[in-house]
């Protein structure tokens, strides 16, 4: 395939990454949660730049910015999220947004491209309200009763609460028409160090983790700390703690090889240097992109609850509070992208799962789907520090509207 008109493409990536950077913008990176402030400045500012790629677009009932192009043949959407982790990185979501615009801009207003390609901005991939809420939306995963029941996680604000203040009440959610899509389309950065280290400018993505997160929950009895001897204790943040390491001691045994397991949160109540913990629990989650390994540590998990439970000192439970089915990229998605990264990138690519999740699993429930990575500097991610060279910025956008240009003319 000749390369144009690709080639022209990342021209306007780098200003219109740093036009977002400066909404919001906290040291080297962000902080815009969810319908805050610099949230919807970002929203908005999306929609100021649709007519230069021939899009019109609105913001949905959700928070989505969902486009449509006019122009005849195939359709492509594409895109990710803009809001950020608190005090977080510039890149984590509005490199995919960008790169889907300019495919947008290039492929969109050349006469010789049959079809388009339509942005999408997904609403709260970082899960502040509840994960995925946009994509999910879109899918018809999301009802009215998941919203009224969404809170954000750092203020308990309600989630009505903040589509009323962002003037989006009343607005209805926009479903997916199935069928008017070839497919989905996304770029991230990598937020890892596998291809910095190993010299490469494209990561194919070829499967993205499930994730499945647990409440582990331990009942002791809370008493005195100064007058309760230890043979007498019912310890339930020592039975946490033993149960942590217990996790580190077993699971290398059964895991997958790219299985990771990961504490979040400990919680101990009454919480007092006084007092001996009468509950403790723990949010601990799993990531593996293989379901059957997943569910063999989940029954270790159980194995583990009942010895606890046996020896009749601290009570332990395990509740599964979140299943995020993995979801395998659409082959010919991966093939465009590494045809693409021959033309563009010296071939300097590689196929290799996602260990985070991203909107794309959620697009892949209803069509072919495929993702694209971008090397991280030092592999950092969810925090202001976060990077990507300039040289590997523009070279993963000409890689990604390339990739967009065969996909529409397959």
């Amino acid at each position: 395939m000749p390369d144009t008109p690709s080639s022209a493409a990342g021209t306007g990536v780098l200003a219109d990454l740093n036009a977002l950077r400066a909404i919001g913008a906290y040291r080297s990176g962000v902080h815009k949660p969810t319908f805050s402030a610099p949230h919807l400045e970002s929203l908005q500012w999306l929609l100021a730049k649709l007519p230069e790629a021939g899009l019109t677009g609105a913001i949905d009932g959700i928070g989505n910015v969902l486009t449509t192009s006019t122009k005849t043949g195939p359709k492509l959407l594409a895109g990710s999220h803009l809001e950020s982790q608190n005090y977080a990185g510039w890149l984590d979501g509005p490199l995919g947004v960008i790169y889907a615009l300019e495919a947008a801009r290039v492929l969109n207003n050349d006469p010789d491209v049959t079809g388009a390609v339509e942005v999408a901005a997904w609403c709260d991939e970082e899960g502040h309200f509840g994960h995925f809420l946009g994509s999910r939306s879109y899918v018809g995963g999301v009802t009215e009763a998941d919203i009224d029941a969404a809170s954000d996680r750092s203020s308990g604000r309600a989630m009505r609460e903040a589509l009323s203040a962002a003037g989006l009440a009343g607005i209805p959610r926009q479903a997916a028409e199935r069928g008017r899509h070839v497919g989905y389309l996304e770029a991230h950065i990598e937020q890892g160090r596998t291809l910095e280290s190993e010299g490469l400018k494209i990561g194919i993505v070829t499967s993205i983790v499930g994730i499945f997160q647990y409440r582990i929950t331990f009942t002791g009895e809370q008493n005195h700390a100064g007058t309760t001897r230890m043979t007498d204790r019912r310890d339930a943040g020592l039975a946490l703690a033993k149960f942590c390491v217990a996790i580190d001691e077993r699971f290398p045994h059964i895991c997958g090889p790219r299985t990771v397991w990961t504490t979040g949160r400990i919680t101990l109540d009454p919480g007092a240097p006084s007092i001996i913990p009468g509950t403790a629990d723990m949010l601990f989650q799993v990531r593996d992109a293989d379901v059957a390994v997943v569910a063999r540590l989940e029954a270790e998990l159980q194995t583990m609850a009942e010895e606890v439970n046996a020896q009749a000192r601290c009570r332990v439970t395990v509740e599964c509070i979140r299943r995020g089915t993995p979801a395998m990229m659409e082959s010919k998605f991966q093939q465009a992208i590494e045809a693409a990264s021959s033309n563009f990138a010296g071939g300097k690519s590689l196929r290799m799962p996602s260990g985070a999740g991203h909107d794309a699993q959620v697009l892949a429930t209803i069509m072919p789907a495929g993702m694209l990575f971008v090397p991280s500097i030092g592999g950092i991610s969810h925090h202001w520090t976060e990077n990507t060279a300039d040289e590997d910025i523009v070279t993963g956008a000409q890689v990604f509207v390339d990739a967009c240009r065969r996909l529409l003319t397959q």
